[in-house]
């Protein structure tokens, strides 16, 4: 009759959920457990958000920093290519004085005639040279257009079809440039503005992004102009590339 009790015991024990087996302290000690595996995760995923964050904050500066310098550097191209083409304005004007300059000693007569029309020549080409360097880019084309249709054998014709690209050019209309360019070394090949030429459509094919076209314009103007003051700049922009 003692093991009565006993048995009794076993078999209320055995009637028990397991989870009642479990006291309060261990109960607890698991509930810890999660939490601090709950807050690390927490804290390393914060941790990740914040070194996120840093990050992208220093690609934002370094962005920035990048956009600045693009910024100057074009702008300083821009002032450099600004002063060139002053400087071949200012080249070509005197140029064209010494050239339209008359002989001393000259008799009158037929040649009173020729210094007229080349003085008419001379103010069309100006006025159409004085629209370029005030920025009137279109006005100008129109006028070096009209002078090239004008006087085609003219002294000044050459610097005239030349500065005609440059007038489309200056529009961001590089197809207009390029065909205006080439005009100069088709129907000018011994012009001082035919290695210039070769050289601005270089300049357009590489903004279209032909840079086959644009190396090999500059191959032309090494072959056919060596000697010449834009065949060292050819020299120069094929070491860059």
């Amino acid at each position: 009759m003692r093991r009565l009790p006993l048995l009794m015991l076993v078999g209320l024990l055995g009637s028990q959920p397991a989870w009642a087996l479990f006291d309060d302290n261990e109960a607890r000690r698991q509930i810890a457990d999660l939490k601090i595996a709950s807050e690390a995760r927490f804290d390393q995923q914060a941790r990740a958000q914040l070194e996120l964050a840093a990050q992208i904050q220093r690609q934002a500066e370094e962005i920035a920093r990048l956009r600045g310098q693009v910024e100057t550097l074009s702008y300083e191209l821009e002032q450099a290519k600004q002063r060139q083409q002053d400087f071949y304005l200012d080249l070509d004007s005197r140029l064209r004085r010494f050239e339209a300059a008359p002989t001393a000693g000259s008799d009158a007569g037929p040649q009173a005639t020729v210094a007229g029309d080349q003085g008419a020549e001379t103010r069309s080409y100006d006025a159409a040279l004085d629209l370029f360097k005030a920025a009137k880019y279109a006005e100008a084309a129109a006028a070096f257009a009209s002078f090239v249709q004008q006087y085609p054998t003219a002294t000044l014709a050459p610097n005239a079809q030349y500065w005609l690209g440059n007038a489309w050019s200056a529009q961001h209309n590089c197809t207009k440039a390029i065909e205006a360019q080439s005009q100069v070394i088709t129907r000018y090949p011994d012009s001082d503005k035919a290695p210039d030429a070769l050289l601005a459509i270089s300049t357009c094919q590489q903004e279209l992004g032909n840079r086959k076209g644009a190396a090999q314009s500059l191959e032309t103007l090494l072959q056919k102009y060596p000697s010449s003051p834009a065949a060292a700049k050819a020299r120069e922009r094929q070491k860059k590339n």
